[in-house]
Order: structure tokens, then C-alpha cells, then sequence
């Protein structure tokens, strides 16, 4: 990695924990790495034990695994790829009678695991329901198993999202602190399914925006991915994903290539984006109008399956082919083949409403891609573009850059790849390329353009104004009419006629206040004489709300915005009982309003 990009890196990192209130993050995201490492290594283990007993065993289908992965051996059963259509449509029908039956929600979460966590953090406060990663955690296994076109990638996503979703709930965090928590159990699953713990972290925290990244979300998820990443490899070890030669760049005239494969790449992307929203809402949401989600997924499984009977290319993630790109075993016209191939199964796969992810698929489309390029290249100026492997890795990344606006995780996470740098400079060349050319269209649809288009921050200004207020500043202190709970009406009525109050505090016996009254409470009952010595104070109030002087207007604005009172009770800081005078809410709405008048000013 260059010092000026490491040098960024961990000043944002260093930015971040700055602005963090406690050292608890540390602790919040070693654990999040915990729960997401294990969720790695069980996922992992069974979707490679699946393709090895559903594609390898029962349908006798043998598919190349890069060195990295091939963790179960055995003989190949008898040929049977019938056995895969049958397998992918099954798989689809049940997906579609889960996801309908039990999280119907997720109907519309976007393109795949990572899009549905994008979602959540924009516009779901980081709420997760259990349910939503348990379900598409299983479908995605079999989905994957059963040779669909879909990556583990989504799916773990999701899983570490929601993961860290749930944490939250149980330690009851507020909402910024469960949305950092929901990209950090992502940033846990990415980092632990690539073995690329920093591409994995800055991939969760910058794929959420086209323009930007979520900074204080950084230290967490670091933590969290090189935990989780830690616990995989205790089980899978640390080699990397392909065994390949290391790749170098070592001729400046080669980046003529880089910049062609950059265009290359910028084409395959919208072209499978393309490809993938026609497929989806042209065809499979008309099918699913009509018949439902699960006929719709069935029908998806069951053209997927029968693609992949003749074009075997296609099944599941397709690292193994990569790596044979990256080796030069695969022709161009093949690869070609592969590109156009891949992109209608995932489109088939995913647009149907199955479970997994868009992220492997975009990865094996980018990396054939520039492997034609690096073939075509190699072949007219051979002692230019030595390494025609190298672009294969470029292209992976350069491709995802583009689709996703994700410009510096997938670059890193390719580096961990292969463990080198020595493809740095072509790397941020064709990555940046891709991210110009392609700025008019995005993989993942709920994308938004930087924070301040974004749900999770619109409050932000809000906040940032009125936390450095006090109400001690804007409270109108004085004698305040307080009621006792056993109060009749009729007094209640002579005391409302010879006071300009509208909201009285309620207390009890022993002093307490137990809630407030308001006159919109006391008015349909003031010129009803038969209840004038039956209804009480503390029949009419509602829930207690209170502020102190040092409380800042944020606080208050929550509390008026929770009670709808019109004015809440200032007490002392020394008696909660004391009542030393009255907010009103227009008071915070002018402070506010003076506030932004004065920024502008400046």
C-alpha cells in the first residue's frame, strides 16, 4: 500500500476514535468481530460442503476451486445434471414460501444482502428483525449449494449486519450507535469470507455511499473485521482465496491497456446492470404480480438450473474459473462467453427473488472481463503486457469500483487477495476510471449520494445546533401552578379561569410529580356539572415529563416532540421535584431558528 494512502487511512482512523465518547467501541466491536467470525466460518463450511454433496456427489458435476477453498475431496458421483434444475427450482420455491410467509418486508430490500443492510442503515435506524439474516442466511446456502449464480459475500453481509443489529438491541444503543454497529458486523463477515480484514472494513463503510463514507464507523469495524477475520482463519488458515503467481507492474506504457480495461469494465458494469433490472422488473415482477413470490422464485431456480445443465461456467460463485483466468487457461471467446453467460444467471437468480449475493458474480464479471482485455493486450504487444493474469485481478476490482462507487475497499481487498502491492498503481488508475465513467448508475439501488442525503443524518444539523444550547439560556423561570392528583374538576375549573397556563404538573401525596395536565385534557369536561366532584386531576393527566437547566435543547426538543406538550417543567438539579419554572416549545423552535440565521450569517 502507498505510505500517502495508508498515511489517510489511519488519520481517519485516528479522527474517528477522537470523536468517539468511550473506550467501549473497542470492546462493541472485538465482540461484533466474535459473533460474525463464527457466523463466517458456519456459513462458509456449509456452502462448500453443499456444492460439494449437491453438485459434486449428486450431480456428478466437478467445478474448478481455487487453491484457497477446495476443503472437501472425494470422487464425483454419476453424471446427473438434471439433478441441478430440479435442486435450484426446489430451492427457489421454498425461498419464495419463506420470504413471503415470514419476512415479506424483504421483498422490496434491493438487490441483494448488501443492498437490504444498505437499506436498513438509511432508512431502518439499523433494526434488524432476527428473522431477515436467519432466513436468507439458510436460502443463501442452498441457493449457493445447488449451483444458482450468487456469492457468499451478500449473505454474510447481512448475517454480520444483523448481527450487529442485535447487539445493539440487547445493550439498548441508540440509533447512530446501531447503525455503526450494523456496518460493523458487516465489515466482520466481508473481511472473514475474503481473508481481507482492511478491504473488507472500508468496503462496509463506503459501499452505503456514492461520495462518501461513514467515518466514525471505521474504528468498529476494523476491529471487527480483523477479529472475525482472525477466528476464520483459525479454521480455514491464511492463505489467500487464489494461488497465483505474484503480479508486478513494471512498464509505465502498460497503463494504455489499464485505461482501455478501465472503459472495458465501465461497459461490462452497466451492461449487467442493465441486464439484471430488465430481467428483474420486466420480467420476474410481472411474474410475481400475477402468481406470487414463490412462483417466481421456482420459475427463477428452475431457469437458472437449466442453464447451468449445459453451461457449467455459470454455477455458483465461480472463483475457480477466475483462477483459471488469472492462469491463462481460459480462451478469450470462452471468457466472452462467460461474461454474457454470468450476468443473465445471476440476473436469473437474484432478479428472482433468491436468496445471495450480486457481489461475487460482479467480481467473476469484471475479472473475466479484463482478462480479455489482458489476452487481447499480450497477444499484439507481448513484451508490454507480460502478466495477461494481472488484469483479471485489476478488472475485479476496477469492475466493482465502478458498479458499486466503492473506490477504495475493493482495491485493498484485491491487494489482500494476493497478498502484494505490486498492482497498486493500475489498480487506483482503472478503479478511478470506472468510478468517473460510471457515476450514472449503481449496482445497489439504495445507494445515496453522501450524508447529507441520507435518512440516518438528516438530523444531524439538528443536532449538532442545539446540543451546544442550554435550556438554562431559554426557560422562563418563575412560579409555576402545580395540581394535586386529588384535585376535582371544579376546582380545576376555577383554577384554570384565573391563570394564562395552559400545561399544570401533577404531583402526588408525597410531592412526586406523576404527570402533566393540559387544558386540551380538562375541556371536554369543564361544563359537565354531574362530573364535577367525580373526576379528578389525576384522572386527566398524562405521562410526567421534565428538564434541567443544564439539559440541552436537543433533549427538550425530543421530549416536546414525544409528549406533544406545548411546555414542559424546568427542575432544580438538586430536588427532580422542584419546579423552578417553564420551557416553552416555541422557545427552542426561535433558538434554533437564530442559530441557522447566524451560521448563514457567517
Amino acid at each position: 500500500m502507498s505510505p500517502l494512502l495508508n498515511f489517510r487511512i489511519w488519520k481517519e482512523i485516528a479522527r474517528s476514535y477522537k470523536n468517539i465518547s468511550s473506550f467501549r467501541w473497542l470492546l462493541l466491536g472485538v465482540l461484533v468481530g466474535l459473533f460474525s467470525g463464527i457466523l463466517a466460518v458456519a456459513f462458509f463450511w456449509a456452502v462448500e460442503y453443499g456444492k460439494f454433496f449437491f453438485l459434486h456427489k449428486l450431480a456428478g458435476v466437478t467445478l474448478p476451486a481455487p487453491a484457497g477453498e477446495e476443503i472437501f475431496h472425494g470422487p464425483a458421483g454419476q453424471l446427473r445434471t438434471w439433478v441441478i434444475p430440479v435442486c435450484t427450482m426446489t430451492v427457489g420455491l421454498i425461498t419464495g414460501w419463506l420470504v413471503n410467509r415470514f419476512i415479506p418486508e424483504t421483498i422490496s430490500g434491493g438487490t441483494d444482502g448488501t443492498d437490504a443492510t444498505i437499506k436498513c442503515f438509511h432508512q431502518g435506524s439499523g433494526k434488524m428483525r432476527p428473522l431477515i439474516p436467519f432466513i436468507k442466511g439458510i436460502t443463501s446456502i442452498f441457493t449457493i449449494a445447488t449451483g444458482a449464480s450468487a456469492g457468499r459475500e451478500g449473505p454474510i453481509t447481512q448475517m454480520g449486519a444483523g448481527m450487529g443489529s442485535w447487539i445493539a438491541k440487547k445493550l439498548n444503543l441508540s440509533a447512530k450507535e446501531r447503525r455503526i454497529l450494523l456496518l460493523a458486523g458487516a465489515a466482520g463477515g466481508l473481511g472473514a469470507i475474503f481473508r481481507a480484514p482492511l478491504g473488507g472494513a472500508l468496503t462496509a463503510v463506503e459501499v452505503i455511499y456514492r461520495e462518501d463514507f461513514e467515518s466514525e464507523a471505521i474504528l468498529p469495524s476494523v476491529l471487527s473485521s480483523v477479529v472475525s477475520y482472525s477466528i476464520f482463519t483459525m479454521f480455514y488458515g491464511s492463505e489467500p482465496i487464489f494461488g497465483i503467481p505474484r503480479f508486478v507492474f513494471h512498464d509505465p506504457r502498460e497503463m494504455i491497456f489499464y485505461i482501455v480495461l478501465a472503459f472495458a469494465c465501465t461497459f461490462a458494469g452497466w451492461m449487467y446492470i442493465r441486464t439484471f433490472r430488465f430481467i428483474k422488473y420486466s420480467f420476474f415482477s410481472k411474474i410475481q404480480d400475477r402468481l406470487g413470490l414463490m412462483w417466481a422464485t421456482g420459475i427463477g431456480g428452475l431457469m437458472m438450473g437449466l442453464m447451468g445443465m449445459f453451461f457449467p461456467q455459470v454455477l455458483s460463485g465461480g472463483y475457480g474459473w477466475l483462477e483459471m483466468a488469472m492462469m491463462g487457461e481460459i480462451p478469450i471467446l470462452m471468457m466472452l462467453a462467460i461474461i454474457m453467460g454470468k450476468t443473465v444467471a445471476t440476473s436469473m437468480t437474484i432478479g428472482s427473488g433468491m436468496s445471495g449475493g450480486m457481489f461475487a458474480p460482479a467480481l467473476f464479471v469484471g475479472g473475466m472481463t479484463g482478462g480479455i482485455v489482458g489476452q487481447v493486450a499480450n497477444r499484439f504487444y507481448p513484451d508490454i503486457a507480460t502478466q495477461p493474469g494481472g488484469y483479471v485481478l485489476v478488472g475485479m476490482a476496477a469492475f466493482f469500483a465502478g458498479v458499486a462507487n466503492a473506490p477504495i475497499g475493493p482495491l485493498i481487498m484485491v491487494c489482500e487477495l494476493t497478498q502484494g502491492y505490486g498492482l497498486l498503481a493500475p489498480l487506483m488508475l482503472a478503479s478511478a476510471l470506472c468510478i468517473v465513467l460510471g457515476r450514472n448508475f449503481s449496482l445497489y439501488e439504495h445507494q445515496v449520494d453522501n450524508k447529507f442525503e441520507s435518512p440516518a443524518h438528516i438530523e444531524d444539523s439538528t443536532i449538532n445546533i442545539l446540543e451546544q444550547l442550554q435550556v438554562e439560556s431559554y426557560f422562563k423561570p418563575g412560579r409555576v401552578t402545580t395540581l394535586e392528583e386529588g384535585t376535582t374538576l371544579i376546582a380545576l375549573r376555577d383554577i384554570i379561569a384565573n391563570t394564562n397556563e395552559l400545561y399544570f404538573p401533577v404531583k402526588n401525596e408525597e410531592g412526586s410529580i406523576t404527570g402533566i395536565l393540559t387544558i386540551q385534557n380538562v375541556r371536554n369536561h369543564l361544563f359537565n356539572q354531574d362530573l364535577f366532584d367525580l373526576v379528578l386531576a389525576k384522572d386527566l393527566a398524562t405521562k410526567p415529563a421534565t428538564l434541567k437547566k443544564n439539559d440541552d435543547l436537543y433533549t427538550a426538543l425530543l421530549k416536546f416532540v414525544d409528549t406533544d406538550y406545548g411546555q414542559i417543567p424546568v427542575v432544580s438539579d438538586d430536588d427532580s421535584n422542584h419546579i423552578i419554572g417553564l420551557l416553552n416549545r416555541e422557545n427552542v423552535f426561535r433558538a434554533y431558528a437564530k442559530s441557522i440565521k447566524e451560521l448563514h450569517e457567517d
